[in-house]
């Protein structure tokens, strides 16, 4: 079985993306609930594939000194590159000054400055995530984009590349929570 867990909260005063922030209080007291969880139900895993953005890699350090399996760290579980606005202190009247007309006209297909389109996130996913698919026994720790990603594919919510709909919060991959991958049936589900 494999497993998909988003980080706790970071932040959110800051653009994520690939922004270097680290969990909050609130985000480690949400991961800790989560081995709570963990620790009462019988999931097995001997190895953490973790993103390497330090608020994902700080959640799989809480889950390792907790279950002592190895980490590793992998840059392609990174959530959306949005280029020079990651970590932006979110202003509004500064992003609006700045970037509001890019805002405003963004596309599937609309780069972030010095970063990525969505369409480039998901070919991304697309080449990336069937390595991770074909491990066993595996805790991922990511982001939000990457699991919603897997849950547009396993629901073939994609339509020429795009999916069909990109309401982000619809598949509730919310902080800390876990989802599981089942790969013979190739479905995917939260549990937590």
């Amino acid at each position: 079985m494999i497993y998909f867990l988003r980080h706790g909260l970071d932040d959110e005063r800051f653009i994520g993306g690939w922004s270097h922030m680290g969990l909050t209080w609130e985000g480690r007291s949400q991961v800790k609930k989560t081995l709570s969880f963990l620790k009462e139900h019988p999931i097995h895993f001997d190895r953490i594939y973790t993103s390497d953005l330090p608020r994902a890699l700080e959640t799989a350090q809480m889950v390792q000194r907790e279950f002592e399996v190895p980490i590793i760290e992998d840059e392609r579980l990174r959530e959306l590159n949005k280029g020079d606005l990651n970590g932006m202190y979110i202003v509004k009247a500064n992003l609006k000054y700045h970037y509001g007309e890019f805002l405003q006209n963004m596309t599937v297909d609309t780069k972030y400055p010095n970063g990525e389109s969505l369409r480039d996130f998901w070919e991304r996913m697309a080449s990336t995530l069937p390595y991770f698919l074909e491990q066993d026994d595996t805790l991922i720790v990511t982001h939000r984009g990457v699991i919603n990603y897997l849950y547009y594919q396993m629901n073939g919510m994609f339509m020429d590349g795009i999916p069909t709909d990109t309401n982000k919060e619809q598949f509730n991959v919310t902080h800390a929570s876990i989802h599981e991958y089942q790969p013979k049936t190739k479905q995917i589900q939260r549990i937590y």
